[in-house]
């Protein structure tokens, strides 16, 4: 134990020397502590700055970006703060889901540490990206980023104008539905969607679902994860209220990536051109 602390000193120590003498972009090494980070940070940072990424990077089923990950070093799983001082970071990212432990020892040991707290809008992915940029020196490649983006979103906002909103639900076996203050809600609103959780159930965040309830609702389609409706509804096709909902039972879903419905960063507009594409086939013909 004591031999342990010894080395958590001596990487404290490193941490600190290496921020006290960082002095300007080429300087900064970054590790990243989340998916939602390592996205925001693979789209902006310069070569050279990224030290490390989280667990899950490397995982199409979480990362939007896990082919381009593969080209860095990853954390642990559950690791703690030695593990992640041992990249000798001058900033490490982290989101307010982190542990509240593991950020104060890595504060602890000299190094800064950005904790992102917003992320349920494109707003506040537009808001992450220019916040982490201006760290790292690189906000005009955040810009161009940001630019491009809003293009493709306005594109996507004139072919929907004046449709009729296709009511949805993003059903999970866990028994919760996803209402307001939601990333799903957010891909509903950009993508001419209806999200009857809010609308009808009145719900907010993930909420326990009201079964019988919904069991009246008008479900046009569910929005799930996969590549194959028959493999995709498999799991509600068994369990209750779904079992009985005729857009499960006819297969009428639209099918995301499985890391779109969690995604927090700007690649979350994928999802948006996929879903408004499956829910309105004539505005994209």
């Amino acid at each position: 134990m004591h031999t342990m602390k010894l080395g958590i000193l001596a990487l404290f120590l490193i941490a600190g020397l290496g921020t006290a003498r960082g002095a300007g972009p080429a300087r900064i090494r970054v590790v990243s502590q989340t998916v939602g980070t390592d996205e925001l940070l693979l789209a902006v940072a310069a070569p050279g700055q990224i030290a490390a990424l989280s667990h899950l990077a490397t995982d199409p089923q979480f990362c939007a970006v896990a082919e381009e990950a593969r080209a860095y070093p990853q954390l642990q799983l559950n690791g703690d703060a030695e593990s992640v001082i041992k990249f000798s970071p001058t900033l490490v990212l982290c989101a307010d889901y982190s542990r509240p432990e593991l950020v104060a020892q890595i504060r602890r040991a000299g190094v800064e540490v950005l904790v992102f707290d917003r992320y349920l809008s494109l707003g506040d992915a537009y808001a992450n990206l220019r916040v982490l940029a201006g760290r790292l020196g690189t906000g005009r490649r955040a810009e161009e980023l940001i630019a491009g983006c809003q293009a493709r979103v306005g594109e996507l906002r004139a072919r929907l104008e004046g449709v009729r909103k296709v009511r949805v639900i993003a059903p999970s076996t866990y028994g919760l539905l996803p209402g307001a203050g939601t990333t799903f809600q957010d891909l509903c609103d950009n993508s001419g969607a209806e999200n009857l959780a809010f609308t009808l159930g009145r719900l907010s965040g993930h909420a326990p679902q009201p079964s019988e309830q919904m069991l009246d609702w008008p479900v046009d389609f569910v929005v799930v994860s996969g590549g194959e409706p028959g493999a995709a509804l498999a799991p509600f096709r068994a369990i209750p209220p779904y079992e009985y909902m005729a857009a499960v039972k006819e297969g009428r879903a639209v099918l995301l990536p499985p890391y779109a419905l969690g995604c927090v960063s700007h690649y979350r507009i994928r999802a948006y051109e996929i879903m408004a594409r499956a829910l309105h086939p004539e505005a994209f013909r």
